[in-house]
């Protein structure tokens, strides 16, 4: 009995010691105060591509090019502190350090010799790339550094800027954090066809590869305030920004692919002219290749569900399914318009395939995709693609109960 209270002994005292090594916490962390959190990044084209000499750590100089402005966005203890002891509205809460040269990797290391508080990226929420440099270098140059930092989340959002990259990180609302506020603009794609889904950094590197072309976010900043307004093109080929897609093209692709959450289809009565809204439940698209022998082309069937949310022909009563079927024939060419203009910008301006119809040759002809993929987007320029809209009323409110 002794022997086995001895043993019983040993073992909580050796329970007991195991169990303070979790108390000590993490001896290798560094203290958050001790920090500049990076939550947003702006890179554009520099404003002069000159040639500077600097001097190194042994005095010795070196060649650095001004080719790229990087303006990092911070959330540091020194803001954070002045922005909580004045009472917030009137100080920013963000502070924003930029830095020019060649190398992505230097300018950050660079801000090393301007800080107390090195820079770190476990909570970057944004990437904003401004039009010139989008246009002037691959997007697989401007993100090398990025994707092989273990510090910078995979996860960060990717948009383009129609304009300098640097001014989407001002805000001139008091307390507002521009980067988070960019991250959480995504969220409205269940009220709007003219959003695309997010494109994370780990999914911009799955497309630079694949060397399909596609779209990015496009966000314009004007007087302090920023607006997503619809895409750029980004050439599969190239890695570079080609062009731009309206807002309205934009929600032509939205309906090719048959991505969109939510919005609205907005036309007029064809007898009277008068306004009539189609809210978007739901939304599929089927994109259906046919191939025979050489020639390649494509079917497209849109589907949605949805409600009449306005409607300004006083004339019209939506319990009667004649009215309801112009509603729904005024909007299916509303949506045809849209797409058919995405078409011809697609096909005709920039020759490059942004709405999936290569992914769809690819899996239900994965033969014919081999032959052509090398060259698809000037293959699909050539493409005939016929399109079929069938829009469903299934709600209409209760407006037509007072008519």
């Amino acid at each position: 009995m002794r022997q086995a209270s001895n043993h019983v002994q040993f073992l909580s005292v050796l329970l007991s010691v195991l169990l303070l090594f979790p108390l000590t916490g993490c001896w290798s962390s560094h203290e958050i105060e001790e920090q500049s959190l990076g939550v947003g990044v702006a890179y554009d084209k520099a404003k002069e591509s000159i040639i500077e000499k600097e001097l190194d750590e042994q005095g010795e100089s070196y060649v650095k090019k001004n080719l790229i402005t990087s303006t990092y966005q911070l959330i540091t203890p020194q803001v954070a502190s002045s922005t909580t002891k004045q009472g917030g509205p009137q100080q920013k809460s963000y502070m924003n350090i930029s830095e020019t040269g060649d190398s992505t990797f230097q300018m950050v290391r660079e801000l090393s010799l301007r800080s107390d508080t090195p820079l770190t990226s476990y909570h970057m929420k944004v990437m904003v790339i401004g039009e010139a440099l989008a246009r002037s270098y691959s997007l697989e140059q401007l993100v090398d550094q990025n994707l092989r930092d273990n510090d910078f989340r995979p996860s960060c959002l990717v948009l383009i800027s129609k304009g300098r990259a640097s001014d989407t990180l001002e805000s001139k609302t008091a307390g507002e954090i521009p980067a988070f506020h960019l991250y959480g603009m995504i969220d409205n794609t269940y009220r709007t066809t003219r959003i695309l889904p997010p494109m994370s950094l780990i999914k911009l590197e799955s497309k630079i590869q694949s060397r399909s072309s596609f779209l990015l976010q496009n966000v314009l900043s004007a007087n302090g305030e920023i607006k997503f307004a619809g895409a750029a093109v980004i050439k599969g080929k190239t890695g570079k920004m080609i062009g731009f897609l309206n807002e309205e093209e934009l929600e032509g692709v939205t309906w090719i692919t048959g991505k969109g959450k939510g919005g609205l289809v907005k036309s007029f009565d064809k007898k009277t002219g008068q306004l009539i809204v189609y809210e978007i439940e739901s939304m599929k698209s089927h994109i259906k290749p046919h191939v025979k022998g050489n020639n390649i082309s494509f079917d497209v069937h849109i589907e949605s569900e949805g409600r009449l949310s306005e409607n300004g022909v006083v004339s019209g009563n939506p319990l009667k399914n004649q009215f309801l079927q112009q509603a729904q024939k005024t909007s299916e060419k509303e949506v045809k318009h849209l797409v058919r203009n995405v078409v011809e910008k697609m096909q005709e301006e920039y020759k490059v395939d942004v709405a999936g119809f290569g992914n769809r040759l690819r899996i239900t002809h994965p033969r014919v995709w081999m032959r052509v993929k090398d060259n698809w987007d000037q293959t699909f320029s050539e493409v005939p693609i016929n399109y079929d809209v069938k829009l469903t009323i299934k709600d209409y409110g209760t407006s037509g109960y007072n008519k």
